[in-house]
């Protein structure tokens, strides 16, 4: 994984958490040392990221921190896919329109190849 991906998995781990996770954990999670996770946390500070935290105490992504869409798998595309399908056909009317107009919506930013791949699921 390039430091650049595992900076943006990092932020994604850190909006999952609503207190504080420890560097530890997040180094786990990551597959990284806890001294890389220090200084990818460090980076992102620099970068106007709103970590919050210290070694030791463990880390916090403050609301409001806002970071521009990031492109879904081939995984979650089909998950989230087949998740509003299931409550376009199982849902009452509303909720049903909204599952079809919230893929809809999924589909019209997706490069070719993964508009595709959705079609086929």
């Amino acid at each position: 994984m390039s430091r650049a991906q595992r900076l943006l998995s990092l932020i994604q781990i850190l909006r999952r958490y609503l207190f504080a996770v420890t560097g530890a954990n997040l180094a786990e999670e990551l597959g990284i040392s806890l001294r890389t996770l220090y200084r990818d946390i460090a980076t992102l500070q620099e970068q106007g990221a709103s970590i919050e935290g210290e070694p030791g105490m463990g880390y916090v992504l403050r609301p409001g921190f806002m970071l521009p869409p990031l492109m879904f798998s081939e995984e979650e595309i089909e998950a989230l896919v087949l998740g509003a399908r299931w409550v376009a056909d199982r849902g009452d009317e509303r909720l049903g329109a909204a599952a079809q107009s919230a893929v809809s919506k999924i589909a019209a930013v997706l490069p070719s190849d993964l508009r595709d791949m959705l079609d086929a699921v």
